[in-house]
Parts: C-alpha cells; structure tokens; sequence
C-alpha cells in the first residue's frame, strides 16, 4: 500500500530559525527495507539567515578578466596545446541512461530508462571504474500507483537518495537509505514530501549526508515565501533546518572539497542579490568558508567552489553588473581577479590544481590558468547534437562525461558512451 506521507508545507513554510525548534512541515518517517514504518521524527529548525556574513557585491569591468579566448575578437589569449587529460575508461551502456554528478569516488547516480510503462524510470548507479550498472530503487516507494516515477537521484559511495513525482498532481516525495557496494543497506527514509505549490528539491549527496533546498514554486501561491537548505545524515533522527533564503535558491547544493556551495539570496532589503557562498561540509554549513555577492539582479547558473576559487557560470547578458553581468564562466573570488570563457555556458565546472573542465556547446574547454593554455576535449564520435554531459562536478581526481551515440549505419541512437579521464 502507498506510504502515509508527512503532513504537507501547506501552513509552515518559514520555520523559525531558532535551535531545538522542531518543525511540522519537515517530517520525516523512516521506513525497513520491507516497508514496515518506524517512527516519525522532525527537523531541527537552526538555520542560519543567508545575509549573515555578507560580503559587498562584487562590480568589476573588463580589465579585472584574464580571457581564455578576446570576445571581441575572439582571439585566443591563452596558448593552445595537445589535450593534457588522459583517458582512462570507456564504457557503452544501454540506451536511456542519464548520470548525474557524484558526491563519492566509487558510484555515479543515475536514471535508467525501464523496460515498460511501470516503472517507467529506475534509479541506478554506475561504477566508472568497471562499467557495471545496479538498479538500486527498481520501483517508486509508492507502490501501486502508476501515475507516481522516479524523477531525479544522488548518490555517495555510502547514501543514496531520490525524488519520486506524481505527473498528474506533481506532488513529490524525498527519500533517502544507506547505500555499499550497489545496494541500499538499511532502512528508506521519507526526508521530505510536499504539494505541487513547492518545486521538486534540488539536492547533493556527499558521504553519508543529504542535502536539499526546498523553495516554492514560481507560479504557485507560496512564491513569496521564503526557500530553506534542509541537511540530514544516515542513521539521525533528526533532519536540520541550515540555511535560510529569503527567495529561491540559484542552482544546486555543490559539493566540493570538503565544502558546499549554495546560492541564496541576500542583502534582500536592497534589491535582489545572488550570494555565491561556500560552506563547511564537516559541521553541517555551521561555518561559512567563503562568499561572492554578484551584483544586482544577476542570477548564476551554477557554482562550486575548487581550491580557494570559485567556479560559476553566468547564462544571460545583463544591463548592469560590469563584467560579471556577462554571459560566460568565471573562476575567481570576491573582488577579482578572474579567469573568464565567454562561451554559453551548459553545465558546472570539474577541475584540480588549476585545471578546469568547461563544457561549451557539444565539447569542453580543458582550461589551465597557471600556464595560461587551454584544449578541447571533443565529443564521442556520432553524439547526439548537446553533444557531451558531465557526471562530476567541482574538484575532483577525474572527469567523467557521456553522451548519446548513434549507430553509424542506420543514424538511429544506439548506446550511452561514458568516459573517465584523470585530472
């Protein structure tokens, strides 16, 4: 029988931001493998509001930009050399696969496509190393109804999590389980379940945490409250309440090198302000590592924070905000200096010691700012027109993409290519 779900955001959605304050609208109940419910815990309501620490919005021109190609003459101003990543594995796996970047080294989230109408989407896990694929939820928790699909998954190489959405109401449900080896290894845990009034979570996993954003939807009658990172950790009993946004969050959790960048809103008495901010995964974001407030109006596309810079992309040209207010990808900090790709960007950023991997259009750009030279990593031969898709993000050891790939006879989409490269 369907899972009774926590009582839905409908009357709660500001919790107070004061510690112990235990919340009705985040419930969670955890539930054995077999299905049996165990008890229902709350939320620990001790977020942080995102203005504190806030930094001054970063306004710089032209000449704080170290470009990797002239945009206007689009020359190149970095030395262009053979390609430095070393491929490591190639796999060709089955058709409908879609990754989704990693909080582990071992295991690489992932949504495969099911053999019929029910389940429609399983969520799985691919290992890079081997080339195997698990089915790790084979079907939704909400057994019996059809119209309910896994729709998005995250993984570490120790906890997995997904949401599950009904497509014709689009209520969805968080959940979350202990995951080795390819399996869950304990109890699912219901981290989050709401109406279609709230937009389904943007989330990240990194080892034996789950992190999540819940804002309300854009055209919902909650859009004017206020969005809220929610951290929960294998074995609690208690979720807690970390970050307070007064307005929706720009991008994903990004974890990072032991940190995890989120993107809230702040200075909210001034104007819309987007603050890039880094904090310390090891004390559940109590601590705030570093910021960047872009300037007025200017949303980011993504961001993650490698060694002591920021990675983040900006998507559309402003009216305002000096450089940043440009469409392309940037890798600085507070005040500048930065690197910067004036290409569109598609995805975030992977890189280590300098090197960063950018996806422009179907390939990506392997920029190293030390030596001031840059490559292209082109994609698989016979990809689909988007061309590659990274499976990692932030600083990471390797990179792995996939892309689409047609059969060279009949020009009809034959496998997923996944390719891991050392950084």
């Amino acid at each position: 029988m369907p899972l009774h779900r926590p009582v839905p955001p409908h009357d709660v959605a500001r919790p107070t931001c004061h510690p112990h304050n235990v919340t009705r609208r985040g419930l969670i109940k955890s539930t054995a493998a077999a299905g049996a419910m165990a008890a229902t815990v709350g939320v620990l309501g001790a977020c942080k509001g995102s203005d504190e620490g806030t930094t001054p919005p970063t306004v710089v021109d032209t000449s704080s930009a170290d470009y990797v190609i002239d945009p206007s003459t689009n020359e190149s101003n970095y030395s262009v050399v053979d390609l430095p990543l070393t491929e490591e594995t190639s796999h060709d796996i089955a058709l409908g696969n879609v990754l989704h970047p990693a909080g582990g080294d071992v295991w690489i989230p992932m949504t495969t496509a099911g053999s019929s109408a029910t389940p429609m989407v399983k969520a799985s896990a691919f290992a890079p190393s081997s080339g195997s694929v698990v089915e790790v939820v084979p079907e939704p928790q909400a057994k019996g109804a059809s119209n309910v699909v896994i729709y998005d998954v995250r993984c570490s190489d120790s906890a997995y999590a997904w949401v599950e959405l009904d497509l014709l109401t689009h209520d969805w449900t968080l959940y979350a389980a202990p995951f080795s080896d390819g399996v869950l290894t304990g109890g699912v845990t219901t981290l989050w379940s709401a109406s279609s009034d709230y937009d389904p979570p943007k989330f990240s996993v990194a080892g034996g945490k789950v992190i999540w954003e819940i804002m309300p939807s854009v055209s919902g009658p909650k859009a004017k409250e206020h969005s809220f990172c929610y951290l929960w950790s294998t074995g609690d009993a208690n979720a807690k309440a970390v970050i307070e946004s007064p307005g929706r969050f720009a991008g994903e959790p990004a974890v990072s090198g032991g940190t995890v960048t989120l993107v809230p809103r702040v200075n909210a008495t001034s104007g819309v302000y987007y603050g890039i901010t880094a904090y310390l995964l090891s004390d559940d974001l109590s601590t705030q590592v570093d910021q960047l407030v872009l300037p007025q109006s200017v949303r980011p596309l993504n961001a993650v924070r490698i060694g002591e810079s920021f990675a983040f992309s900006i998507e559309a040209n402003y009216s305002t905000g000096g450089l940043l207010g440009t469409m392309g990808t940037y890798i600085g900090r507070a005040g500048g200096p930065f690197v910067a790709l004036s290409r569109e960007p598609a995805a975030s950023v992977t890189g280590r010691d300098g090197t960063y991997v950018i996806k422009s259009n179907a390939s990506y750009f392997v920029v190293n700012s030390r030596d001031r030279t840059y490559s292209i990593l082109g994609a698989a031969n016979r990809c689909l027109g988007y061309g590659e898709y990274p499976a990692t993000q932030g600083e990471s050891s390797r990179f792995v993409t996939y892309a689409t790939v047609k059969d060279e006879d009949t020009g009809y989409p034959k496998h997923v290519t996944v390719r891991s490269f050392a950084l």
